[in-house]
């Protein structure tokens, strides 16, 4: 099967769709669902082959049957070309890695490096390397050398003259390195959409660079619950999923090497964050008891593993530290991310925000933090819409009213390829200023540019981008869902929405939103816009922090368990509270 328009072949198993013989080539075809058939953002053009479709026994391509369909529901009968639409290639995203990039910190780290110079062994004195190691190091019997390090040590010493440094953790040494040579520390945010991965200098704690890519589990599905499904399907569902994760974290690390003239094993500690899915699924651990109710994590305390048993590329000894869970689908994500903020809300009432596919909320009063998880879906990323894409080139960032009528701005200032969530948002903002559309969602019929699609309507927001009926809705029940989350904080504090001093609005959704669309359309109270602070991917600091310090991972642990987790759901009044937001009153 070629892909004509991405210079990419992929070979074919019988049975398999063409979004799955894609998604196993490594070709990167946006599949929002997963490829169950429900989100239309897989959508290619066969131009020539036999092909069998759910409605249909066959089908051949023809210039009369050339249309756009849904690559997870065509079965290619031989060989077949295949062209993939504009907005379904996965490009490479905006993804923000800064978060006050610029904001000092505390530098411990948990990694210590030490000189080692030892005197060439004799006849005489032919103690064996490590023990000589360990006793330059005044190192007791409890001390001990990773095996993995070990095996490099004799060479390393004999090469480079018996001098080397030494990089300790606790009383176990897990790398020898020669002097000279920088020694790096990895830290990683996990998101659901995009990961973000951090490069420090452990010698000085000097950040060296940052790096935002596209979650490769997305290709199997844009929300947490496609993919938590997806995997408790079978033990190899899981493994591909664990694999994709592990595949993101060595992407960061070699990419962000490279960009330093290093290599990933100089790499002599890394940190991982993200919700309680990502963590679970990147260590392995079961999920079938996390996707149904009670929701129950496997395990919430921080745990600190052998990089190597992960499959994580870098020093032979070094450990990966995830971050503590707090509880359901809140994880050590939003741990760092009060970890980063807490100066912002330490001495206000504060409501501490990481907007997403699932987005979590901490009210913090009164010395207590209660905290909750919304499940408001990938449409505010621009998933699952109809005109939905990634805030890559061609996206359209801004909607706004020029002279009466509808204009954009794209990243990038290309020709507009589709919405991504800062102009999803900007989109329904504008539409109810407009008129277009009525406080309960409903398009109207009387405004040029509206078009009736069969049963349905949709707005022309630009050239070949279209926003539906059905996408008003999705965003309608994210915003209800997050919305219906701040406000059931509020009820169980006593408090009502001006009581809030401070709204912290984390991750990279929030950090490229108007807040003043977001007020328009009720996903935001509407609060002086002097009490909203955008602050950037905090959860991306946060986990820097945790890799520089480990005084900073005792807070973290510290954190959460001062979380007092709220199943949402389960909340009286949640569903007339969530149904109470769902219009744009």
């Amino acid at each position: 099967m070629r892909f004509e328009n991405l210079n990419r072949e992929a070979s074919c198993i019988e049975g398999e769709t063409i979004f799955q013989s894609a998604r196993r080539a490594g070709i990167r075809v946006v599949g929002a669902c997963g490829g169950r058939g429900v989100c239309g953002t897989c959508m290619v053009r066969v131009h020539s082959g036999e092909f069998h479709t759910p409605e249909t026994e066959t089908g051949t391509a023809t210039p009369r049957r050339r249309k756009w369909m849904r690559a997870c529901q065509l079965h290619p009968q031989g060989d077949c070309v295949v062209e993939v639409a504009p907005r379904s290639v996965a490009r490479v995203v905006r993804a923000d890695v800064d978060g006050e990039s610029a904001a000092p910190f505390a530098f411990d780290p948990i990694v210590q490096m030490h000189e080692l110079a030892l005197g060439e062994p004799t006849l005489a004195q032919a103690t064996a390397d490590a023990d000589r190691a360990l006793q330059a190091l005044q190192r007791d019997s409890t001390a001990s050398v990773d095996l993995y390090a070990l095996r490099e040590l004799p060479a390393l010493l004999r090469h480079h003259h018996w001098k080397l440094r030494a990089a300790s953790r606790g009383e176990e040494l897990i790398a020898f390195t020669p002097c000279g040579q920088r020694v790096l520390g990895l830290a990683v945010d996990l998101g659901t959409t995009n990961c973000a991965g951090y490069l420090l200098d452990l010698d000085t704690g000097q950040r060296l660079n940052g790096l935002g890519i596209e979650n490769p589990q997305a290709s199997y599905g844009a929300d947490l619950v496609s993919r938590l499904s997806y995997a408790i399907t079978s033990q190899e569902h899981r493994l591909e999923l664990r694999s994709a994760a592990v595949t993101a974290v060595n992407e960061l690390g070699r990419t962000l090497c490279e960009a330093v003239s290093a290599s990933p094993e100089d790499i002599v500690d890394v940190t991982l964050c993200g919700n309680t899915a990502m963590h679970h699924l990147l260590l392995g651990l079961p999920v079938r008891q996390l996707g149904r109710a009670p929701y129950v994590p496997a395990v919430c305390e921080a745990l600190d593993i052998k990089a190597r048993d992960l499959g994580i590329v870098c020093a032979p000894g070094a450990y990966a530290h995830a971050m503590p869970n707090v509880g359901g689908y809140v994880g050590g994500d939003h741990v760092a991310a009060l970890l980063a903020t807490e100066k912002r809300w330490r001495d206000a009432t504060t409501v501490v925000m990481d907007i997403g596919t699932n987005t979590e909320i901490s009210l913090v009063h009164a010395g207590e933090i209660s905290t909750v998880s919304c499940p408001s879906g990938p449409a505010l990323e621009g998933g699952h819409i109809s005109g939905g894409m990634r805030a890559a080139e061609g996206a359209i960032e801004r909607v706004f009213l020029e002279e009466g009528r509808i204009a954009v701005k794209t990243i990038g200032h290309g020709d507009p390829v589709g919405l991504c969530g800062s102009g999803v948002l900007d989109a329904i903002a504008v539409l109810l200023e407009a008129r277009i559309i009525d406080r309960r969602g409903r398009i109207g019929h009387d405004h040029g540019t509206v078009r009736i699609q069969g049963d349905h309507r949709e707005v022309v927001i630009a050239p070949d981008v279209v926003l539906s009926q059905s996408d008003v809705r999705a965003v309608q029940l994210a915003k209800a869902a997050i919305r219906s989350g701040v406000d059931l904080l509020l009820r169980e504090a006593g408090l009502e929405e001006a009581a809030i001093e401070r709204m912290v609005i984390a991750g990279a959704f929030g950090t490229y939103i108007r807040v003043e669309s977001a007020i328009a359309i009720g996903l935001l109270p509407a609060l002086p816009l002097e009490r909203f602070e955008q602050v950037g991917n905090a959860a991306g600091l946060g986990v820097r922090m945790v890799l520089a310090s480990a005084s900073a991972r005792e807070r973290a642990r510290q954190l959460a368990r001062r979380c007092r987790y709220l199943q949402l759901g389960s909340l009286p009044g949640f569903q007339k509270a969530f149904l109470g937001r769902i219009g744009f009153d």
